[in-house]
């Protein structure tokens, strides 16, 4: 008779079993068994917030299988994930199996365990708990918050705000920080400034650079020199002096490591140092966690097991030396708001398992992140890193200009041996001279200074004068927004990924560069909620909010007191919209959105001129389809055209301009908007010699570029794809770079892959195209010329498996022949046959689709009199002249002239499916 322990995911119900032996069966609840039902109604505020679970067809399935193994057994382990939710989800299954009557005569217990290993899971059975009732009622509050808001809010835009899809309770407020960063981003002007820096040379002959930083007597701040005049006295006046070393300062400064991660540090270092999304790096964890290999990733707490600590001291001591452990156990607390630090931070489970040692157990990016998680966790313990600084003043002998020269030197490496944090993107723009008001500067910790002593002299060399613009705030990326959440007490470290995703499921948002750039719909939507529901998308709010659910789980509030006060309010906030008008939102989102939607324009002329009427004012329109602009001078003038920036056709930085000309030609080199987006253009249509018309040369936009920045190097560069990249030193075919209907790609003979977010096809390089062609020819293989064209019979992986294809035939291969095995014969073979099924195909789908027609045409016409409807009948025997039989005179003109119409889309609705099937 074994006891029953119930765990989240199978992989993981497999490990345990292990540990436990025979006396156990370990089942999988597959995460959550049942949730609120999708529809409105699930929580009853008048009902003290009673809620609705719906049954979830797999979640009732695993709870079948568990109280069936519970029929011979004694206890039942509820050993789900040591967090809120793995709480809520023991609670579910403990309700659910009391439901069907299955825990009558069982002990029920709750056991919890931060890592996959035999000695935690063990020491977790021997000390169970009981299910923590606070953690499960702030669950319930959460969830109820989240449905509320939700299913409140949603209608409320769907009804106000035509072409809006959701609100949500955090996914609002994070939508609202990207998108006010992107009005900051609009709003910001860029200011000019110079710096001078001169090159000296010391008595031994080192060279070393140096700032200007004081001129007559006066320290220079950033904007003292606003433009080149300025610039140029200053550099004048530097020039005439004869320098000397005025002071050395030294002084030495440790600097100690970052605390292990927990997992927002984890998604942000992730992102920065492995280019993985947040939800990526949660799926990565989740599978590190459930081999055995790390703690639990769903924490914010920062301190580890003493058992831990004194094992990676240990090891730091072994492996670098004493050196290289501090004298005492380093300790660490949360900075986050908010935080809660229940659990362990994310470490390896066995510090002895270096990254080295475990290439055979993982592979590419678990590879990686535990690689990551593993340095970061063994370097919180090292001793810190210790830097020698050095600041040098420079003065002229007429005391009229001084310069600075800094640099640094790293005296003991300490924790740098193993880890180097990345920086956040203020701190990496500003070192990299491009944050507001920032100037650029140099990395002091790889700049190493020559020896030099007071009052000695240098030797001038050139001095030099460098123009710089501010640059605005940069875009968040999921590190820095993910951090600016947690800055806030914005949600919960385990909901960011799917928050993030969720924007953009939205269209809210778009990922361009692994930036996030706010779209005209998550704009309006965020206008309206800041207009409209102020304080619900506030972010102390909602922080706020946070605080309370914390509360609910320490136990020092009760859940449903907080709901009352949050609901009572939120409800008469939504009551006030009631009367709301459609109108009424679209005057304040014209009013707040103006400056985005017409920007002002160069020449002072007025952005919002209707270009089509002149005398009328383009404003924000609703239409079923959602938000576009239109004229106000409707409906005598129906200028209109989509919602967004310089949409417009002759106005905004987007519409039709010209870019210049180009150098070989001298034709203009325009950027236009058509059907499918914008293009840029070379010359005008024409004529040829023969008096044939020619079209003029175009091409669209890549993906992720922006129209507003569209130059004419850039559009020239587009025009002359496809460009040559280089040659590939294996085949000796060119490689080139181009854009096609599914986007930018690099091409070798028949071998095309597609180009990443962060590759340009204007400057992509041959190593990069050679490293993308290479993956493409890993599910690749060339097989040959075929026999009757010579074009290249080839064999693919596909997302179903390997296929043959030849031009636009393509062919799946056997299920008993692998890829490797194919051969040209069999597959021109096979090819063929596939050809022939099409072809029977397209027949038959073209004969159903006559016969559909003639269908039609038959019921459309009139039965009185009866004599009328012979020449449809004649139709059978001549289909080509089937069309004038559907347009019978006597009849009502309205249906004779709708048959045929009907009758068209029927044919080829009927054609489609057998295409898309023959295709593979």
């Amino acid at each position: 008779m074994s006891d029953v322990v119930v765990v989240e995911s199978p992989a993981k119900a497999k490990t345990i079993e292990k540990y436990l032996g025979r006396d156990f069966t370990v089942l999988a609840s597959y995460g959550h068994v049942r949730d609120l039902e999708e529809k409105d109604g699930a929580v009853l505020p008048d009902q003290d917030f009673a809620m609705l679970w719906g049954k979830d067809p797999r979640g009732e399935q695993q709870v079948g299988r568990i109280a069936a193994a519970l029929k011979g057994a004694k206890r039942l382990y509820l050993a789900t994930d040591p967090d809120r939710e793995g709480e809520a989800i023991s609670w579910h299954v403990k309700d659910m199996l009391a439901e069907r009557g299955a825990l009558k005569g069982k002990h029920v217990q709750r056991i919890t365990f931060n890592e996959i290993t035999k000695r935690a899971v063990q020491y977790a059975v021997a000390h169970p708990r009981d299910l923590d009732q606070p953690l499960i009622e702030a669950y319930l509050a959460r969830r109820a918050l989240d449905y509320l808001v939700g299913y409140t809010l949603s209608p409320v835009l769907w009804r106000k705000l035509p072409g809006s899809r959701s609100a949500g309770r955090v996914q609002s407020v994070a939508l609202r920080l990207i998108c006010e960063r992107e009005a900051e981003i609009e709003a910001f002007r860029a200011r000019e400034y110079w710096t001078i820096e001169g090159r000296f040379t010391t008595a031994a002959g080192a060279p070393f650079t140096a700032r200007l930083t004081h001129l007559e007597g006066r320290k220079l701040e950033q904007f003292d020199l606003p433009d080149e005049a300025a610039a140029m006295r200053a550099k004048k006046l530097a020039e005439g002096g004869s320098y000397s070393v005025a002071s050395v300062e030294k002084r030495r400064v440790r600097r100690n490591p970052p605390p292990p991660f927990m997992t927002s540090t984890l998604q942000m270092e992730a992102s920065r140092k492995l280019g993985m999304g947040a939800q990526q790096t949660m799926r990565t964890a989740q599978a590190l966690y459930e081999g055995g290999h790390i703690t639990y990733m769903r924490t914010d707490g920062v301190t580890m097991a003493r058992e831990a600590i004194a094992a990676i001291r240990d090891h730091v001591k072994s492996a670098f030396g004493p050196n290289y452990m501090p004298a005492a156990p380093r300790e660490y607390a949360s900075k986050a708001k908010n935080a809660q630090e229940a659990h362990e931070a994310i470490r390896p489970t066995d510090v002895t398992r270096s990254p080295e040692t475990m290439g055979g157990e993982l592979e590419g990016a678990q590879a990686r992140l535990y690689d990551l998680i593993w340095k970061r966790a063994v370097a919180s313990q090292m001793a810190s890193a210790e830097m020698d600084q050095t600041a040098v003043d420079i003065t002229a002998k007429d005391g009229r200009a001084q310069f600075r020269a800094t640099g640094s030197v790293i005296a003991f490496d300490g924790f740098l041996k193993v880890y180097r944090e990345d920086e956040d993107d203020r701190a990496a723009d500003a070192r990299a001279g491009i944050a507001p008001g920032s100037a650029p500067a140099e990395d002091d910790e790889s700049r190493i200074l020559p020896p030099m002593r007071e009052k000695e002299a240098l030797k001038r060399g050139d001095i030099a004068a460098s123009q710089h613009f501010t640059q605005p705030p940069p875009r968040y990326s999921e590190a820095s927004l993910v951090k600016r959440l947690e800055e806030l007490g914005i949600g919960r470290p385990s909901t960011y990924a799917s928050i993030l995703q969720r924007l953009q499921d939205l269209k809210y948002v778009t990922l361009e560069k692994r930036r996030f750039v706010a779209q005209d719909l998550g704009r309006m939507v965020t206008t309206f909620l800041v207009r409209f529901f102020e304080k619900y998308v506030d972010t102390g709010f909602t922080s706020s909010m946070e605080e309370k659910l914390d509360e609910i789980s320490g136990g020092r509030a009760e859940w449903r007191a907080v709901m009352h006060v949050f609901w009572d309010e939120f409800s008469r906030a939504v009551e006030a919209t009631k009367d709301l008008k459609v109108r009424d939102v679209i005057d304040a989102l014209d009013e707040d959105l103006g400056p985005h939607i017409f920007p002002a324009r160069g020449d002072g002329t007025d952005p919002r001129s209707c270009p089509s009427c002149s005398a009328g004012r383009l404003g924000l329109r609703l239409g079923r389809g959602g938000a576009f602009i239109g004229c106000s001078n409707y409906p005598e003038c129906r200028y209109t055209r989509p919602f967004g920036v310089g949409s417009a056709d002759g106005e905004g930085a987007s519409a039709d301009r010209e870019l210049g000309k180009d150098p070989a030609t001298g034709q203009a080199v325009t950027m236009r908007r058509g059907p499918y987006g914008v293009y840029v253009q070379l010359g005008e249509p024409g004529t040829d010699a023969k008096g044939k018309p020619t079209k003029p040369r175009r091409a669209s936009l890549a993906a992720g570029q922006n129209p507003d920045g569209m130059t004419l190097e850039a559009a020239l560069g587009l025009l002359s794809l496809p460009r040559v990249i280089g040659i590939d030193p294996e085949s000796q075919e060119e490689i080139t770079a181009g854009l096609g209907r599914f986007g930018a790609y690099v091409r070798c003979g028949s071998i095309f892959k597609s180009l990443d977010k962060d590759d340009d096809v204007l400057t992509v390089g041959l190593n990069r195209a050679i490293a993308l062609l290479a993956d493409a020819r890993s599910r690749i293989r060339e097989l040959g010329p075929h026999p009757k064209d010579g074009e290249m019979v080839v064999v693919r992986k596909g997302r179903f498996g390997p296929y043959a294809q030849h031009g636009r035939t393509v062919a799946n291969l056997p299920r008993d022949l692998a890829m490797e095995d194919a051969q040209l014969a069999d597959m021109v073979t096979l090819l063929a046959e596939k050809g022939k099924e099409m072809k029977a195909r397209g027949a038959a789908a073209r004969k159903g689709a006559k016969g559909g027609a003639r269908k039609a045409a038959a019921s459309a016409a009139p039965t009185k009199p009866v004599a009328k409807a012979k020449p449809a009948a004649k139709a059978k025997a001549a289909p080509v002249k089937a069309k004038p039989a559907a347009k019978p005179k006597a009849a009502t003109a309205a249906k004779p002239r709708a048959a045929p119409a009907k009758a068209k889309p029927a044919a080829k609705a009927k054609a489609k499916p057998a295409a898309r099937k023959s295709s593979r």
